[in-house]
Protein backbone atom coordinates (compact mmCIF):
# COMPACT_ATOMS: atom_id res chain seq x y z
CA UNK A 1 0.00 0.00 0.00
CA UNK A 2 1.31 3.41 -0.87
CA UNK A 3 2.22 5.79 1.95
CA UNK A 4 -0.38 8.37 0.83
CA UNK A 5 -3.15 5.78 0.79
CA UNK A 6 -2.26 4.58 4.28
CA UNK A 7 -2.18 8.18 5.57
CA UNK A 8 -5.66 8.72 4.13
CA UNK A 9 -7.00 5.60 5.86
CA UNK A 10 -5.38 6.64 9.13
CA UNK A 11 -6.94 10.11 8.96
CA UNK A 12 -10.34 8.64 8.18
CA UNK A 13 -10.00 6.20 11.08
CA UNK A 14 -9.24 8.98 13.52
CA UNK A 15 -12.27 10.95 12.35
CA UNK A 16 -14.57 7.96 12.80
CA UNK A 17 -12.95 6.89 16.11
CA UNK A 18 -11.71 3.54 14.81
CA UNK A 19 -8.38 2.37 13.52
CA UNK A 20 -7.35 -1.11 12.41
CA UNK A 21 -3.97 -1.19 10.70
CA UNK A 22 -4.10 -3.09 7.42
CA UNK A 23 -2.26 -6.41 7.25
CA UNK A 24 0.52 -4.79 5.23
CA UNK A 25 1.18 -2.32 8.10
CA UNK A 26 1.49 -5.06 10.72
CA UNK A 27 4.82 -6.79 10.95
CA UNK A 28 5.75 -10.11 12.50
CA UNK A 29 9.25 -11.49 12.60
CA UNK A 30 12.45 -11.95 14.54
CA UNK A 31 12.88 -9.51 17.41
CA UNK A 32 16.26 -7.76 17.39
CA UNK A 33 16.96 -5.65 20.49
CA UNK A 34 19.80 -3.15 20.53
CA UNK A 35 21.01 -1.92 23.92
CA UNK A 36 22.66 1.40 23.24
CA UNK A 37 23.47 4.83 24.66
CA UNK A 38 24.01 8.28 23.20
CA UNK A 39 26.96 8.57 25.59
CA UNK A 40 28.80 5.56 24.11
CA UNK A 41 31.25 6.31 21.31
CA UNK A 42 31.04 2.72 20.00
CA UNK A 43 27.27 2.82 19.55
CA UNK A 44 26.59 4.99 16.46
CA UNK A 45 27.49 2.23 13.93
CA UNK A 46 25.14 -0.15 15.73
CA UNK A 47 22.43 2.53 15.80
CA UNK A 48 22.75 2.89 12.03
CA UNK A 49 22.64 -0.89 11.62
CA UNK A 50 19.36 -1.10 13.55
CA UNK A 51 17.99 1.59 11.24
CA UNK A 52 18.73 -0.67 8.28
CA UNK A 53 17.34 -3.78 9.98
CA UNK A 54 14.12 -1.89 10.75
CA UNK A 55 13.45 -1.73 7.01
CA UNK A 56 13.23 -5.52 6.77
CA UNK A 57 9.73 -7.01 6.79
CA UNK A 58 10.89 -10.12 8.66
CA UNK A 59 12.56 -8.23 11.53
CA UNK A 60 11.19 -6.23 14.46
CA UNK A 61 14.14 -3.98 15.35
CA UNK A 62 14.00 -2.06 18.65
CA UNK A 63 16.42 0.32 20.39
CA UNK A 64 16.69 0.26 24.18
CA UNK A 65 18.68 3.12 25.72
CA UNK A 66 20.45 2.24 28.97
CA UNK A 67 21.26 4.74 31.72
CA UNK A 68 24.65 3.62 33.03
CA UNK A 69 26.54 5.84 30.55
CA UNK A 70 24.79 9.01 31.72
CA UNK A 71 27.60 9.99 34.11
CA UNK A 72 30.12 10.54 31.29
CA UNK A 73 29.02 14.07 30.40
CA UNK A 74 25.88 13.45 28.33
CA UNK A 75 22.50 12.37 29.72
CA UNK A 76 20.61 10.24 27.22
CA UNK A 77 17.02 11.43 27.49
CA UNK A 78 15.69 8.11 26.21
CA UNK A 79 17.51 6.04 28.84
CA UNK A 80 15.44 4.47 31.62
CA UNK A 81 16.14 2.20 34.60
CA UNK A 82 13.59 -0.27 33.15
CA UNK A 83 15.63 -0.61 29.96
CA UNK A 84 18.84 -1.18 31.92
CA UNK A 85 17.04 -3.75 34.07
CA UNK A 86 15.94 -5.60 30.92
CA UNK A 87 19.50 -5.77 29.65
CA UNK A 88 20.81 -6.99 33.01
CA UNK A 89 18.11 -9.66 33.10
CA UNK A 90 19.25 -10.82 29.66
CA UNK A 91 22.79 -10.92 31.00
CA UNK A 92 21.72 -13.32 33.75
CA UNK A 93 19.60 -15.43 31.39
CA UNK A 94 22.45 -15.74 28.87
CA UNK A 95 25.09 -16.48 31.52
CA UNK A 96 27.09 -13.29 30.93
CA UNK A 97 29.49 -11.84 33.49
CA UNK A 98 28.69 -8.25 32.52
CA UNK A 99 26.58 -6.15 30.16
CA UNK A 100 27.90 -3.70 27.59
CA UNK A 101 26.97 -1.41 24.74
CA UNK A 102 26.32 -1.79 21.93
CA UNK A 103 24.77 -5.19 22.51
CA UNK A 104 22.19 -6.88 20.29
CA UNK A 105 19.94 -9.69 21.53
CA UNK A 106 18.25 -11.80 18.85
CA UNK A 107 15.02 -13.64 19.56
CA UNK A 108 15.74 -13.59 23.28
CA UNK A 109 18.18 -16.49 22.94
CA UNK A 110 21.47 -15.22 21.49
CA UNK A 111 23.52 -12.03 21.67
CA UNK A 112 26.33 -10.32 19.80
CA UNK A 113 28.27 -7.09 19.69
CA UNK A 114 26.06 -4.52 18.00
CA UNK A 115 28.72 -3.63 15.46
CA UNK A 116 29.31 -7.29 14.54
CA UNK A 117 27.05 -7.06 11.52
CA UNK A 118 27.82 -10.44 9.91
CA UNK A 119 27.37 -12.26 13.19
CA UNK A 120 24.04 -10.56 13.87
CA UNK A 121 22.75 -11.32 10.37
CA UNK A 122 23.71 -14.98 10.77
CA UNK A 123 21.89 -15.17 14.12
CA UNK A 124 18.80 -13.60 12.58
CA UNK A 125 18.81 -16.28 9.88
CA UNK A 126 18.99 -18.96 12.58
CA UNK A 127 16.15 -17.36 14.52
CA UNK A 128 13.93 -17.20 11.41
CA UNK A 129 13.85 -21.02 11.29
CA UNK A 130 12.15 -21.31 14.67
CA UNK A 131 8.33 -21.58 14.71
CA UNK A 132 6.46 -18.53 16.00
CA UNK A 133 3.08 -17.93 17.56
CA UNK A 134 0.32 -16.38 15.50
CA UNK A 135 -0.41 -12.93 16.97
CA UNK A 136 -3.00 -10.53 15.55
CA UNK A 137 -4.11 -7.05 16.55
CA UNK A 138 -7.26 -5.06 15.83
CA UNK A 139 -8.49 -1.67 17.06
CA UNK A 140 -12.19 -1.52 17.96
CA UNK A 141 -11.58 2.22 18.36
CA UNK A 142 -8.64 4.64 18.42
CA UNK A 143 -8.07 4.10 22.15
CA UNK A 144 -8.41 0.33 22.41
CA UNK A 145 -6.52 -2.66 21.04
CA UNK A 146 -7.71 -6.25 20.94
CA UNK A 147 -4.86 -8.73 20.95
CA UNK A 148 -5.31 -12.33 19.84
CA UNK A 149 -2.58 -14.88 20.53
CA UNK A 150 -2.87 -18.30 18.94
CA UNK A 151 -2.50 -21.63 20.69
CA UNK A 152 0.90 -23.24 21.05
CA UNK A 153 2.91 -25.59 23.26
CA UNK A 154 1.74 -25.74 26.87
CA UNK A 155 3.98 -23.70 29.15
CA UNK A 156 5.38 -25.00 32.43
CA UNK A 157 5.41 -21.39 33.55
CA UNK A 158 3.30 -18.66 31.95
CA UNK A 159 5.06 -16.64 29.26
CA UNK A 160 5.01 -12.86 29.61
CA UNK A 161 3.00 -10.76 27.15
CA UNK A 162 4.86 -7.48 26.67
CA UNK A 163 3.65 -4.25 25.11
CA UNK A 164 6.48 -1.98 24.05
CA UNK A 165 5.70 1.49 22.72
CA UNK A 166 8.31 3.13 20.54
CA UNK A 167 9.10 6.25 18.50
CA UNK A 168 10.07 5.68 14.87
CA UNK A 169 13.09 7.99 14.87
CA UNK A 170 14.92 10.61 16.89
CA UNK A 171 17.74 12.82 15.65
CA UNK A 172 19.95 14.35 18.36
CA UNK A 173 22.96 16.63 18.23
CA UNK A 174 25.27 15.68 21.07
CA UNK A 175 26.81 18.65 22.91
CA UNK A 176 28.97 16.82 25.46
CA UNK A 177 30.53 13.48 26.28
CA UNK A 178 32.16 10.85 24.09
CA UNK A 179 29.97 11.68 21.08
CA UNK A 180 30.34 15.45 21.35
CA UNK A 181 29.60 17.20 18.04
CA UNK A 182 27.96 14.15 16.45
CA UNK A 183 24.47 13.98 14.99
CA UNK A 184 22.92 10.69 16.14
CA UNK A 185 19.94 8.96 14.57
CA UNK A 186 18.10 6.43 16.74
CA UNK A 187 15.44 4.16 15.27
CA UNK A 188 12.41 2.53 16.94
CA UNK A 189 13.32 3.93 20.34
CA UNK A 190 11.41 2.06 23.06
CA UNK A 191 9.82 4.57 25.44
CA UNK A 192 7.90 2.20 27.70
CA UNK A 193 7.52 -1.53 28.26
CA UNK A 194 4.56 -3.06 30.08
CA UNK A 195 3.64 -6.58 31.16
CA UNK A 196 0.00 -6.95 30.15
CA UNK A 197 -0.70 -10.66 30.42
CA UNK A 198 0.48 -14.22 30.89
CA UNK A 199 0.18 -16.79 28.09
CA UNK A 200 -0.04 -20.47 29.07
CA UNK A 201 -0.34 -22.12 25.67
CA UNK A 202 -4.06 -21.76 24.99
CA UNK A 203 -5.60 -19.32 22.56
CA UNK A 204 -5.83 -15.95 24.30
CA UNK A 205 -7.61 -12.64 23.74
CA UNK A 206 -6.76 -9.39 25.54
CA UNK A 207 -8.53 -6.07 25.24
CA UNK A 208 -6.22 -3.24 26.20
CA UNK A 209 -6.59 0.49 26.82
CA UNK A 210 -3.81 2.09 24.81
CA UNK A 211 -4.21 5.41 26.62
CA UNK A 212 -3.86 3.86 30.08
CA UNK A 213 -0.77 1.93 28.98
CA UNK A 214 1.04 5.01 27.65
CA UNK A 215 0.51 4.89 23.89
CA UNK A 216 -0.31 8.58 23.53
CA UNK A 217 2.27 10.32 21.36
CA UNK A 218 4.08 7.13 20.40
CA UNK A 219 4.47 5.93 16.80
CA UNK A 220 4.22 2.17 17.15
CA UNK A 221 3.81 -0.79 19.43
CA UNK A 222 5.48 -4.18 19.59
CA UNK A 223 3.71 -7.12 21.22
CA UNK A 224 6.15 -9.76 22.39
CA UNK A 225 5.32 -13.12 23.98
CA UNK A 226 8.40 -14.25 25.87
CA UNK A 227 9.37 -16.99 28.29
CA UNK A 228 10.51 -15.84 31.74
CA UNK A 229 10.41 -12.12 30.87
CA UNK A 230 13.80 -12.28 29.09
CA UNK A 231 13.89 -15.85 27.77
CA UNK A 232 13.17 -17.16 24.27
CA UNK A 233 10.68 -15.05 22.32
CA UNK A 234 7.78 -17.22 21.20
CA UNK A 235 6.14 -14.70 18.89
CA UNK A 236 5.95 -10.99 18.17
CA UNK A 237 4.13 -8.41 16.09
CA UNK A 238 4.65 -4.68 15.56
CA UNK A 239 2.09 -2.19 14.28
CA UNK A 240 1.66 1.57 13.85
CA UNK A 241 -0.41 3.58 16.30
CA UNK A 242 -2.92 6.29 15.48
CA UNK A 243 -1.52 9.69 16.48
CA UNK A 244 -3.60 11.38 19.16
CA UNK A 245 -1.26 14.10 20.38
CA UNK A 246 2.34 14.58 21.52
Amino acid sequence: MRRGRFAFLLAAALLTGAFSPPAAAQRSGTVVELFTSQGCSSCPPADAFIGELAKRKDVIALSFHVDYWNYLGWKDRFATPETTARQRAYGRALGMRYVYTPQIVIGGVTQAVGSGFRRVLALIEQARRRPALDIRITHPDAHTATLNIGAGPKQRRPATVWLMFYDNEHVTRIARGENRGRRLVNTNVVRSLKRVGAWRGDRMELTLSLDALGANGRDGCAVIVQEDDTGPILGAIAFPLPRRGS
